[in-house]
C-alpha cells in the first residue's frame, strides 16, 4: 500500500534537507518519481546533490532527501 506521500502515478512528495542556506524554501519541497534515489538541483552555477534517506521519513509525510555534495557546471 502506498503512503499518503505517494500518488497513484508513482511519484513521491519529498523534502530536501541541508545544502546551501540560499536554496529557496519552495525548491526544498518537490515531487519526484518514486524510484528516484538522488535529486540534482541547479543552483548558482553548479548542482546541489541530495540522496534519499531510508528509514527517517514519516509514513504520512514526505520522504527525506539529505544534501550529499555539490558539483560545478563544466564550462
Amino acid at each position: 500500500m502506498d503512503s499518503p506521500a505517494a500518488s497513484t502515478t508513482g511519484t513521491l512528495d519529498i523534502v530536501l534537507e541541508g545544502g546551501p542556506a540560499s536554496l529557496p524554501v519552495e525548491v526544498r519541497r518537490q515531487r519526484v518519481d518514486s524510484l528516484t534515489d538522488t535529486v540534482k538541483i541547479c543552483h548558482y552555477g553548479g548542482y546541489e546533490h541530495f540522496g534519499r534517506v531510508d528509514g527517517e521519513s514519516s509514513v504520512d509525510g514526505p520522504v527525506l532527501f539529505r544534501w550529499i555534495g555539490r558539483t560545478r557546471v563544466a564550462e
